[in-house]
This record gives structure tokens, C-alpha cells and sequence, in this order.
């Protein structure tokens, strides 16, 4: 019988920025799942390891017995809370891109930072950004009610949040910013792209061709952005999520590589009683100068027979990919064709539902849709063989996946998309399109120029930051 999961309310709301601040910016092991510094819905959480949390990393040809390990560590820890809410309680982590494809038989290149890591985070605290709320959720074990006491007495009387404005910098206000090192601006020569336009227009070319022969219908083709100059991880991301708000935000710092997300798109949903949501994203368009041009974009896009096409084919796959775990006849598209609205971007939504089987866990949902068709194309294993000798490189944790598989049965997984990987060495941003028979090269390659401006003014430090 599951354990439960023991909970804690906190008298006030703190903001998940000091929470992070006070807690998190000098462990070696922190996820932060962040809905975003103006949240008014959904959930933000933060866990910390410490020295009994269990940890794991896998490299590309570990597929099945990671999932082995993670579905081990689910099963011994099983729990639930006591009303119908979801627990965080969990593996906190990413798969990457690479970890998939080789699951899949499909080429890979070799990655400098780990293609799947988890953290199991026994103890986190939640954020309820409707109702306001702040509750701690921790499971037993050795010194578990000692660090509830200990956060609650922490957090009591927090400072509030740091105004979010385009000269607020991380570490000027609340008590917690000196534990956050300032970030030294990185130079636009710093900046390499790994296909120049003229050679990113050829592969959309290229990928064109395949599509007219045949091999696919669909291929997101992926660019690669490499900056040598290191950076301040955690002073980025605080710049990053004002600069692009999202709610599938998120800072994941495992020792010596740090993931920082501005993800608006949702991978996986899975609630405890089954019913499992994704929500792809296909076709783009930027936001405008002004209200009437940007209205015009927006409805620009609705009406692109190329950006609806390119979405209901993602839409298809993900259908047939659920389909593999779910009860018959549960599949089904609520939403098709949402317009929903960025700081940098219109995006074109649809919305994917279906229920698991019995017996059928959040993990082989997982593994049945993992990677997402948006960051594939479709057929998915032929794009993806397409794309491997097309891309001439790693995609790493970028176009993987990252959140909580939960001991009580639930899942919440974003797409690493809009999100920046960071080392000692350096930091890399991944952007890239759906590319169909009607893609137009220039317009492809401002697409992933569009996408990757906020990534790079928050690893600069300004606005006006250099993206040639």
C-alpha cells in the first residue's frame, strides 16, 4: 500500500524566487520547475539534494535500464497525499534528445553533458500560484520533519520579490542575493552558430527534397548556437525568465551542467488518475511592432496552410504515439489550432488527451512518445535518420524533456525548447523549425533567429543583443 505524502502549509505566500534564492543557489543539486515570475495559475516547485537523495545519469545506450532504475525507485517509494492533488515527489530531471533516438535504432552523435540525469527529490516545496499557497511535501526518512522545520522557519517572513523590469538584475534586492554571483556580460564574438545561414538555408533545401521524394513529411531541422565564454548559470536564468516569461519554465542544476528553460510547450501530462495530455507546438510567427501588426501576425498564422498542416501532422504522430499505451478509444483532440501568445512569438497549440490502459504507467507514456513529433518530424524514424546526417552534431538535453515522474503516478514533462545548456566551459542554445514542402528558406532561417534572441540577451546582459 502507497505511503503517504506528508504536507505541510506555510502561513504565507513566499515568492519562488526568494525560496530558490534562500535555498537552492549554492547547492550542487537544485531543480527548479518554474511557472513564471507572474504566475497567477499552475504550480512552481523546488528540491535540493542532499546527501541521501539518489541521483542518476545515462548516456545514449542506457534506454532500458534507465527506465529500469527510475521504475524501480517509483514502486519502493509509491505514496500519495491525502486529497486528490498530484505530488512532485519524484524523479526531477531531463532525458535528452540523443537518449531517445538511440532508443529508437537511429544514429547518434556523442554529447559533452549527460543524455539523461535524475535527481529523486524525497522533499520539495510547492507553490500554488492560483490559490497563493505554499505547502512543503516530503516523504519519511532520516532527518525529513527536521528539514520541514527547518524551511518553514527559513522562508517565514521572506523578503518579497525583486521587481521584474529590464534594469532589475539578479542579485540587487532581498536578502537572498548575495548568494548569487553577478553574471559578467559575454561578447557577441563569443558566438558561434554551428550552420551559418547560408549553409542552415541549404539543409532546408535539403530536407525539402526528401520531403518531395518521399522519405517524410515533416522534418524539424535544429541549429546549434555555441558560446566559449562561461557564465553565471543561475544570473542568466533569473535574467531569462523576465526577459521570456513562460509555464514550463525551469533551472535544473546537476553538478557541473545546468539546464535553463524559458519552455512555453507542454510534452507530457499525466494526472493520478490516468489521463494523459500533450500539447504540441508547430508554426511560428514573431510578435509585431505595435497592436495592429501584431494582431495581423497572428492571424496570419491561423490561416497558413503551411503552419496548419505542419501542426496537424505533429498532431497525428502524437496520436499514434499515445495510442500505443492508451484504453481504446480514448484518444482524442479537445483543441486543435490554438493561438497562444509569447513575449518573442505567436505559437500555433493543439491539445492531445487520451486515458493509460490498465496496467500502463506515466513512464510508458513516456517511452511510447519520447522524442516529442514537434522536435522530430514525421515519419518519426525516418525523419529523425534524415536529420542526424543533416544536423552534423548533437542536439543534446535541446529537443529532450524535463520534470517530475512522481511516486504517486503522475507526470508533468516540458519540452527543452527556448532553453540555454550551461557548463564550465561555456553555454549552448538549440533552435530550429518544422520545415514542409512549402518552407521558404529565408523565412526558416529568421525563425530560429526569432527564437533564440531572448536565450542570447539573457546570456549577454542586454537587450540589444547580436544575433548574426
Amino acid at each position: 500500500m502507497p505511503q503517504q505524502v506528508r504536507i505541510r502549509r506555510l502561513d504565507a505566500w513566499v515568492d519562488p524566487e526568494i525560496a530558490f534564492r534562500l535555498l537552492g543557489a549554492r547547492a550542487s543539486r537544485a531543480v527548479w520547475l518554474d511557472a513564471g515570475p507572474d504566475a497567477t495559475s499552475g504550480r512552481s516547485a523546488i528540491a535540493v539534494g542532499h546527501d541521501e537523495s539518489a541521483f542518476v545519469v545515462a548516456d545514449a545506450t542506457d534506454g532500458d535500464d534507465l527506465i529500469d532504475t527510475l521504475r524501480s525507485r517509483l514502486d519502493e517509494r509509491a505514496a500519495q497525499r491525502d486529497d486528490e492533488g498530484s505530488s512532485v515527489l519524484g524523479w526531477l530531471g531531463w532525458f535528452g534528445y540523443e537518449w531517445g533516438a538511440a532508443r529508437l535504432g537511429v544514429p547518434v552523435a556523442a554529447t559533452a553533458v549527460p543524455d539523461a540525469a535524475f535527481l529523486f527529490a524525497d522533499r520539495a516545496i510547492v507553490f500554488d500560484h492560483a490559490r497563493r499557497e505554499v505547502e512543503l511535501e516530503w516523504l519519511d526518512g532520516a532527518d525529513a520533519d527536521a528539514w520541514a522545520d527547518d524551511v518553514a522557519e527559513r522562508l517565514d517572513g521572506a523578503a518579497p520579490a525583486p521587481e521584474a523590469s529590464e534594469a532589475s538584475e539578479p542579485g540587487e534586492t532581498s536578502e537572498a542575493s548575495a548568494q548569487v554571483e553577478p553574471n559578467a556580460p559575454v561578447s557577441p564574438s563569443a558566438i558561434r552558430w554551428r550552420h551559418a545561414p547560408d549553409a542552415y538555408a541549404a539543409r532546408i533545401e535539403a530536407c525539402r527534397t526528401a520531403i518531395t521524394r518521399g522519405d517524410a513529411y515533416q522534418l524539424c531541422l535544429t541549429n546549434r548556437i555555441d558560446l566559449d565564454a562561461p557564465a553565471d548559470a543561475l544570473s542568466v536564468y533569473l535574467r531569462l525568465r523576465r526577459l521570456s516569461p513562460a509555464h514550463h519554465g525551469g533551472f535544473v542544476r546537476f553538478d557541473d551542467v545546468a539546464l535553463l528553460s524559458a519552455s512555453p510547450e507542454q510534452f507530457l501530462l499525466v494526472d493520478r488518475s490516468g489521463l494523459v495530455t500533450t500539447r504540441p507546438m508547430k508554426g511560428t510567427r514573431p510578435r509585431g511592432y505595435d497592436e495592429a501588426s501584431d494582431l495581423a501576425l497572428r492571424a496570419e498564422l491561423l490561416a497558413s496552410d503551411k503552419e496548419r498542416a505542419e501542426n496537424l501532422m505533429i498532431v497525428d504522430l502524437m496520436r499514434n504515439d499515445l495510442g500505443r499505451i492508451a484504453e481504446l478509444g480514448t484518444v482524442s483532440v479537445p483543441e486543435l489550432h490554438v493561438v497562444e501568445e509569447y513575449p518573442q512569438v505567436h505559437q500555433l497549440v493543439s491539445t492531445v488527451t487520451a486515458r493509460l490502459r490498465p496496467g500502463a504507467t506515466a513512464l510508458d507514456a513516456v517511452v511510447a512518445a519520447f522524442p516529442a513529433g514537434s522536435m522530430t518530424g514525421a515519419p518519426k524514424h525516418s525523419a529523425m535518420t534524415i536529420l542526424h546526417s543533416l544536423e552534423e552534431g548533437p542536439r543534446g538535453i535541446y529537443s529532450g524533456a524535463f520534470g517530475s515522474l512522481s511516486v504517486d503516478g503522475s507526470a508533468d514533462l516540458a519540452m527543452v525548447i527556448r532553453s540555454i545548456v550551461a557548463t564550465p566551459d561555456g553555454a549552448s542554445i538549440g533552435t530550429g523549425g518544422g520545415i514542409t514542402a512549402l518552407s521558404v528558406a529565408d523565412d526558416e532561417v529568421e525563425e530560429t533567429r526569432i527564437k533564440a534572441r531572448a536565450l542570447l540577451q539573457a546570456l549577454l546582459g542586454r537587450r540589444s543583443a547580436a544575433i548574426e
